[in-house]
């Protein structure tokens, strides 16, 4: 169970349903075919991918704390499943400006303008291929709107993130008749998708830590060296203390961020929680391998499905450097008399 504040039965259910459909063997094939059918559509009947997304808008409502437990059991079970890019971002966006929420898979993609009333520019995007729709954020003027375009309408060539989940390019050029478009809700600009993508990828990876501290724990206990388990060796005790560590303080950044977002004020949660994320992937992800020794390594293994998705989404909405000079410029401007608040606040 993630301990974000969530409603008990979703993520009782959606723990259940993982448990039942998600096996390592699954991850495999999706991330070998680009998609698991079976899983997404047990989400989707279930309307899980559309939760934070208002019920007036064709969600399935509920809150933020709800949609970031879902997240952090997707990280937990390396789910290929698309929840983050239909819900949280593509359903954010839509229902804040008013357009239809799509019944399948949706997704965001980032790059694309407004040009003479066309659609135009090419992106790199999560899931593209496998959505029915792709939702951009575009510049009109000084004014923001949200673009919605049917993957029917698109050039898409196939591609995969170091984890093996679909990063597809997508190049546009679609005229105004071929898309919706309308104006983004208020308070939403580029910086606010670049946020709550970047927050997603931390609740995810806080996820993908927990199940990989747990998987180091149960391997180190159950393998046996020289006649004792070797997580009796004072080594790697110390791998599986600073596994543990890290995913501790990744979790603690995601709910922190997560509360804070949720009640409208971010300020340098996210920046900070990125930053810490990358950090402790980097320690957490090298403690565990350490650990498990050539074991890790195997493809058979299920190690890797977890620290390869950690790696690759700690590259995604902008990477620590990014986010570190956002942290720096923001305590330079609070300057000495404000950098105490700006921390604690």
């Amino acid at each position: 169970m993630s301990a974000f504040a969530a409603d008990a039965l979703v993520a009782e259910t959606v723990d259940r349903l993982l448990l039942d459909l998600c096996s390592p063997d699954v991850v495999e094939h999706a991330d070998a075919e680009g998609w698991a059918p079976t899983l997404w559509n047990a989400f989707s009947e279930s309307g899980f991918p559309w939760v934070s997304v208002p019920d007036t808008a064709g969600g399935s409502g509920g809150t933020l704390g709800d949609a970031a437990a879902i997240l952090h059991a997707i990280g937990r079970y390396a789910a290929p499943v698309p929840v983050a890019e239909t819900g949280m971002l593509a359903g954010w966006l839509l229902a804040g400006a008013g357009l239809e929420i799509p019944s399948g898979a949706a997704t965001v993609a980032t790059g694309l303008a407004l040009n003479g009333g066309r659609l135009t520019g090419d992106a790199t995007v999560a899931w593209g291929a496998r959505s029915e729709r792709i939702v951009a954020l575009v510049a009109d003027g000084a004014a923001w709107k949200v673009a919605s375009v049917p993957t029917s309408a698109l050039s898409i060539s196939r591609g995969a993130n170091l984890a093996g989940e679909p990063r597809d390019l997508v190049h546009a050029d679609v005229a105004g008749a071929d898309f919706d478009l309308a104006a983004a809700a208020d308070g939403v600009d580029a910086d606010a998708l670049l946020q709550r993508g970047a927050l997603s990828r931390v609740i995810m990876s806080a996820g993908a830590l927990r199940a990989l501290t747990q998987m180091t724990i149960d391997y180190t206990n159950e393998r046996k060296q020289f006649g004792k388990q070797i997580a009796g060796f004072q080594a790697v005790q110390q791998f599986l203390v600073n596994t543990a560590q890290c995913a501790v303080r990744v979790n603690m950044a995601a709910e922190r961020a997560t509360r804070a977002l949720a009640a409208g004020d971010a300020g340098i949660t996210i920046a900070a929680a990125k930053v810490l994320t990358d950090a402790a992937v980097a320690e957490g992800t090298r403690a565990a391998h350490q650990a498990h020794g050539a074991m890790g390594v195997t493809r058979e293994y299920p190690l890797h499905q977890l620290s390869r998705r950690l790696w690759a989404w700690r590259q995604e909405y902008g990477t620590a450097t990014t986010w570190r000079r956002r942290l720096g410029t923001a305590a330079h401007q609070a300057g000495a008399n404000g950098l105490f608040q700006l921390v604690t606040g």
